[in-house]
This record gives C-alpha cells, sequence and structure tokens, in this order.
C-alpha cells in the first residue's frame, strides 16, 4: 500500500474506532485513540489507545477486544473499503511513557 493511501486507510480506521469507542463505552473511562498501524496489505490493523483514569487500562482493554467483532461490523456498515481487516485493540505504551516524561519535566 502507497503511503499516501495507507496514511488515508489508518486514518479512516482512526475516525471510526474513535466514533464507536465512544458509542458503545459505558462512559466510566475517557478512552483517546493515539495512533492506527496497519499491516502493508490492510488486512490487519492495530489501533492504540490510552484510557483516563488509568486504573480502567485493563477495563478498556477487555471491553475493546470483546468488541472486535461488532467494530468490524460497524467499519463495514460506515466505510467503503474494499477490504475490511482484522482488528486488535492494545494500550499505548509509548504514549503513557511520554506523558510521564512530560509531568516530569514540568
Amino acid at each position: 500500500m502507497k503511503t499516501q493511501r495507507k496514511d488515508r486507510f489508518n486514518e479512516v480506521i482512526r475516525d471510526l474506532s474513535a466514533r464507536f469507542l465512544s458509542m458503545e463505552s459505558n462512559r466510566t473511562s475517557m478512552i483517546t485513540i493515539t495512533k492506527v498501524a496497519s499491516t502493508d496489505k490492510g488486512d490487519r490493523v492495530t489501533i492504540y489507545f490510552t484510557v483516563y483514569p488509568e486504573n480502567q487500562e485493563d477495563a478498556a482493554l477487555d471491553f475493546a477486544k470483546r468488541k472486535r467483532s461488532d467494530f468490524r461490523n460497524f467499519v463495514r456498515d460506515n466505510s467503503r473499503l474494499s477490504i475490511i481487516p482484522f482488528f486488535e485493540f492494545e494500550i499505548d505504551r509509548g504514549e503513557k511513557a511520554r506523558q510521564k516524561i512530560d509531568a516530569i519535566a514540568l
């Protein structure tokens, strides 16, 4: 997949995942999509997110993983993507580390 096309693909997935998780969550935590990484073929996508408060991370990750098939259907119904990839959700540990460094630097 060419870079510009891949960037657009990732942006569509990022937008859809943010909308989906916002609609489906129980609002006990704030889930923020930080980045989307896809394979060159676009058949596998990992969606990285952060959770506030941090003590809700495990519950949010379990929730996101349980909702993968519903999210796949949501993407199919709300996009014009020709291939609907397999989705994986992960906590963005790199973003968490960056935020801690920023807090220490202040």
